[in-house]
């Protein structure tokens, strides 16, 4: 068993990339993606607004897209590169350009590194000079040294830096302010970057650096929302676990429910408790969940329940039984919405399957031997009746996770699922791969846990 679950771990990793790479493909070539927006949001307002905002730093203070400005432009979207790259930079498999400076030969900029705190009004800057050379072959060289600085705050504008040092001392250039680093890490940081260079122009005497750095879904990394303003992982960190309490709340009731429910009806077939709660279930069945939130809206909300939201604004200044009451207010009707689909589902399956069990030679053997009726039923049927709803679990496990947006919507609920939708809607590439990575990493655990489910109810079966 250990080495089955190993086997399917591993098989997960070539899956999932596949997945990522076809949705990343379909999704790098549509039409209207966000370099296409941010030209026609530089084009309407002349480099100004929220697209000249995000590409000021690229782009400058320009009112025109000149050719090389639309460079700079597809080099922060990594438009640049051939998608292949571009898939393994989101992977993490290839460094990512995260910054870039185009400087003049033999002319030198200073970076800091780090800052210490020391004191209230007292720090110390890692400082280091970058310049670019031409070596004895006329090549171009970066060379990098540095420059301990320790000072006052309120002097700070009086410092004046020594371009032309470049020396590797661990020591400051003033003796005023003459301090040894704290500690060879520090130093080590503060002497080696990862400058790299990128383009050296012979005609115009510049050169352009870049640092670069393995950032992906490896590495933790989902993408930034421009459009939102934060990191997927941290839209979807906030979002996850509210869709998660009424998905999986939802997931254990339906279990819960149905499967009592399914042996009662396959027990009692073509009797009237079979034939009332048949038309109590397909008609919850025939009922999206959505609509019939509006319905429960509509005759009880803002009365018995609340109109929108998962908690209460001062949900925090409760007690703990007032969170728990506040919580279960809240949920209440959207798990009835999310419960309604499956939960006809759910229970038409468990009686079928029983029914069908109980029509095995086994059930008759058993009976033969001299056992109970509750025994046989309890013990054989109802086991081997089972195994259709294990291996769903797996699927119903990625969409209980990814939520609903419709419910969502419906009652106000900032979950994952309208965080999805609305990514789609706002063409948000990196929200929706981040959103993809997610639910389907679930989805491949879930298939796992079917699996492993299925293999504990029936005795038959033994993965090696």
């Amino acid at each position: 068993m250990f080495e089955y679950v190993i086997r399917r771990l591993l098989l997960m990793i070539p899956t999932a990339l596949a997945i990522f790479f076809m949705v990343f493909f379909i999704l790098q070539i549509a039409p209207d993606g966000p370099f296409d927006r941010a030209v026609r949001q530089l084009k309407n307002a002349g480099m100004e607004g929220e697209a000249g905002q995000q590409s000021s730093d690229v782009l400058g203070d320009s009112s025109e897209l000149t050719p090389e400005l639309l460079d700079k432009l597809r080099r922060q979207y990594g438009l640049d590169k051939p998608i292949i790259i571009r898939y393994l930079i989101w992977l993490g498999f290839w460094p990512k350009e995260y910054k870039s400076k185009t400087i003049p030969l033999n002319k030198a900029f200073r970076e800091t590194v780090d800052k210490i705190q020391i004191t209230e009004l007292k720090e110390m800057l890692l400082q280091r000079h970058v310049k670019v050379i031409l070596d004895d072959e006329q090549n171009p060289l970066i060379i990098e040294s540095g420059a301990g600085l320790e000072f006052e705050l309120p002097k700070i504008e009086d410092l004046k830096f020594d371009e032309n040092y470049f020396e590797e001392k661990k020591y400051s250039l003033y003796e005023n302010s003459y301090k040894e680093l704290p500690n060879s890490n520090l130093i080590k940081t503060w002497y080696y970057s990862d400058w790299k260079l990128s383009n050296y122009n012979e005609e115009k005497n510049t050169a352009s650096i870049i640092k670069t750095q393995f950032k992906g879904i490896f590495q933790g990394y989902l993408g930034y929302s421009e459009k939102k303003g934060k990191n997927v992982s941290t839209l979807i960190k906030e979002r996850l676990h509210i869709s998660a309490i009424f998905g999986l709340t939802s997931m254990i009731l339906i279990y819960i429910v149905c499967i009592p429910l399914g042996i009662m009806k396959a027990l009692k077939h073509g009797k009237r408790f079979d034939i009332m709660s048949s038309a109590l279930v397909f008609t919850g069945y025939s009922i999206p969940g959505y609509a019939l939130g509006v319905l429960l809206l509509v005759y009880f909300g803002g009365t018995i329940f609340p109109l929108h939201g998962w908690r209460s604004p001062n949900f925090d200044e409760l007690t703990l039984m007032g969170k728990i009451f506040d919580q279960i207010h809240h949920a209440f009707l959207p798990i009835v919405c999310y419960m309604i689909g499956s939960f006809a589902g759910m229970t038409i399956l468990m009686k079928n399957s029983l029914m069908e069990n109980l029509s095995q030679d086994y059930v008759r053997t058993a009976f033969a031997k001299g056992l109970s009726e509750q025994r046989v039923i309890s013990f054989h049927a109802v086991r081997n009746s089972l195994i259709p709803l294990a291996t769903g679990i797996g699927s119903l496990i990625g969409v209980v996770l990814g939520g609903s947006y419709l419910i969502e919507r419906t009652f106000g609920i900032d979950g994952i699922g309208m965080l999805g939708f609305n990514a789609l809607l706002d063409k948000d590439y990196n929200i929706m791969m981040g959103f993809l990575a997610i639910t389907t990493i679930i989805r491949l655990i879930g298939n796992l846990i079917s699996d492993l489910t299925y293999a504990a109810i029936d005795p038959r079966i033994r993965f090696k």
